[in-house]
């Protein structure tokens, strides 16, 4: 699994606009990278509108946020729209990110269905891990106030 002071690793990954969104084209700045189980399940619903509402102390701290999740383009779309998120939701349905982070939930509702362990990374400006925090169970929430704190200390 992913830790602090790995080198985060890199991605390149369809976002819910159809754009490309490439992880280590946003050195320069803290990206948190929120991994989520499903779009449009209760708890990954209010942690994509968590983490839009802190967007605005976010931006104070030159952080942004990617949401990631194994469903497709147009179901993130979808879902951004329905719920206004304001950053880009990234599909991996290859499960390529969600293999390189060490965070695969496998057998999720039925067999054989492999989805995100809920789970947030910080990458700092360097492209190093500052902040990890993976979820024990599907249903547990991050603690957003240590991500924003994490977000805005120097």
């Amino acid at each position: 699994m992913a830790s602090v002071g790995d080198i985060a690793p890199d991605f390149t990954l369809t976002a819910h606009d159809k754009s490309t969104v490439t992880l280590s084209e946003m050195r320069g700045g803290r990206v948190i990278l929120a991994f989520y189980p499903a779009a449009f399940t209760g708890v990954c619903t209010k942690e994509m509108c968590t983490f839009t509402d802190a967007m605005t102390g976010l931006g104070a701290a030159e952080a942004s946020v990617l949401g990631i999740s194994v469903d497709a383009p147009f179901s993130n779309a979808a879902f951004a729209e329905a719920n206004d998120i304001s950053f880009p939701l990234l599909s991996d349905v290859h499960r390529s990110a969600v293999s390189a982070y060490g965070i695969a939930l496998d057998d999720f509702v039925i067999q054989g269905y492999t989805v995100a362990q809920r789970a947030v990374f910080v990458v700092e400006a360097d492209g190093s891990i500052g902040f990890a925090w993976v979820a024990d169970n599907p249903g547990q929430e991050p603690d957003y106030e240590a991500v924003l704190a994490h977000c805005q200390s120097p």
